[in-house]
């Protein structure tokens, strides 16, 4: 099925195009502070990528935005059970395995400093960015200039970051590294290089990251990318010696006044009593956040779900992995099934179903307490995070899918709208993530 008959869309469309959400509203725009930085949807109203056109609304993106989620899992699930460092092309005609997430912070990157728009994902190591030499790059987003940068440094051919890069190559007389990928249905070229890098006050010198030269194909975002993941490249391992692998992040509702919330670098600010559970180790895909998922609660039952659909398994790359690029949680069959028929079963009324959500109510119903229950921590979703209204109370759904149809589904995955107003902390060096209540506008 192509993506552009995904039926979320519609689904959003119909509950949210009557929302709360005011983005009519001047965005405040706090400065980053210290170690925190604003973090923003790259497309939302207070983004400078959000598109100026009086017809593009925040509801537009959101519809958007629900239409790649599915192509996220995908790519997700390519990256658990295939152990290849390349990416990956369309598994079908039309659909896009769509790599970045909406999330952006601000970069500055060279010397004097550039500044950069660059997504953050948990799911990825690498980083790169489109450069100003780039053929086909988008001119929506700034690019970074190598050539008045003083202390840019291009990576040799045969050294070790080299090999560490997707498909890397070199030129016939070329001593630089550079690499290729495939990018939804564009294609990537870029060289690699090292610059002083900052995200907050601290410059991480000689960080390794792509300098996109060519792009080839339409889906390229106009966005780089910056990966927290756990691999060699990431930002947390070239950074190790300033944050010590630790960061957090706080997404707000996406009913927020302008959808900014915040990421926090190191070890100072992070919140001293929070719950956590143990972040499993998967050696084929080092840059997953697996966490040990043992059950879910739908009101006062524990679901039934088949321990096999929870187990982690690292040779099939099976389990649970927390993730800042998927909009909805998705289960795979046998926990979805068993979690929805909990909640209906739990809500006593007339089930109805719209677009990819097979869960609704037309009714006014009393939405059950979902927890979700991982080794040593338990996590209470605010009804927020567990369904969508639309704002006249007439239509509720619950905010949660199965893998899609069609693939062999291993693996689940903890989305965006689940960990909304959570601080969530990602505590490498005690291999560990955690959960805390907050209110995350900023």
């Amino acid at each position: 099925m192509a993506m552009a008959c995904s039926p979320l869309p519609l689904l959003l469309l119909v509950l949210l195009a009557s929302s709360s959400l005011r983005i009519a509203t001047p965005c405040s725009n706090p400065p980053d502070e210290g170690t925190t930085l604003r973090v923003m949807h790259a497309f939302g109203p207070c983004s400078p990528l959000h598109p100026t056109q009086p017809s593009f609304s925040w509801l537009d993106f959101l519809v958007e935005e629900s239409a790649r989620d599915e192509s996220r899992f995908l790519y997700l699930t390519s990256l658990a059970t295939t152990s290849s460092r390349s990416s990956f092309v369309p598994i079908a005609s039309g659909r896009q395995l769509l790599q970045i997430p909406s999330y952006v912070v601000r970069a500055r990157l060279g010397t004097p400093p550039q500044q950069l728009l660059v997504a953050v994902d948990t799911s990825n190591d690498a980083a790169w960015f489109p450069c100003s030499s780039c053929v086909g790059c988008a001119t929506s987003s700034p690019s970074f200039s190598p050539a008045v940068s003083s202390t840019y440094q291009p990576i040799p051919c045969g050294s070790p970051q080299c090999s560490q890069v997707p498909n890397p190559s070199c030129a016939s007389g070329s001593t630089s590294c550079g690499f290729s990928m495939t990018y939804g249905s564009s294609s990537i070229d870029a060289g690699v290089g090292q610059d002083s890098l900052s995200l907050a006050s601290e410059i991480v010198n000689s960080y390794t990251f792509g300098c996109v030269t060519k792009v080839t194909g339409g889906s390229m975002p106009p966005q780089g990318l910056l990966g927290l993941g756990r691999g060699p490249l990431s930002f947390l391992s070239q950074s190790k010696n300033l944050y010590n692998a630790t960061f957090s992040y706080c997404l707000p509702s996406y009913k927020s006044l302008n959808f900014s919330g915040t990421l926090r670098l190191g070890l100072k600010g992070q919140p001293r009593r929070i719950k956590t559970t143990p972040l499993l180790a998967n050696p084929r895909r080092s840059s997953l956040y697996y966490v040990n998922m043992i059950g879910v609660r739908v009101g006062s039952r524990v679901v039934p779900i088949p321990p096999s659909a929870l187990a982690f398994d690292p040779a099939t790359g099976a389990g649970t992995i927390v993730d800042s690029g998927t909009m909805f949680t998705r289960l795979v069959a046998p926990a979805y099934a068993a979690v929805r028929d909990e909640f209906r079963r739990s809500v006593k009324a007339p089930v109805t179903s719209l677009g990819g959500f097979d869960t609704c109510y037309n009714v006014s119903i009393v939405v059950p307490k979902i927890r979700l229950m991982f080794a040593g921590l338990t996590v209470t979703l605010p009804e927020e995070n567990v369904v969508i209204h639309s704002s006249s109370g007439s239509m509720t759904c619950l905010a949660m899918a199965a893998a899609p149809g069609g693939v062999n589904a291993v693996l689940n995955v903890i989305a965006n709208m689940q960990q909304q107003n959570f601080r969530v902390l990602f505590d490498v060096p005690n291999s560990r993530i955690g959960f805390a209540r907050e209110r995350c506008t900023k």
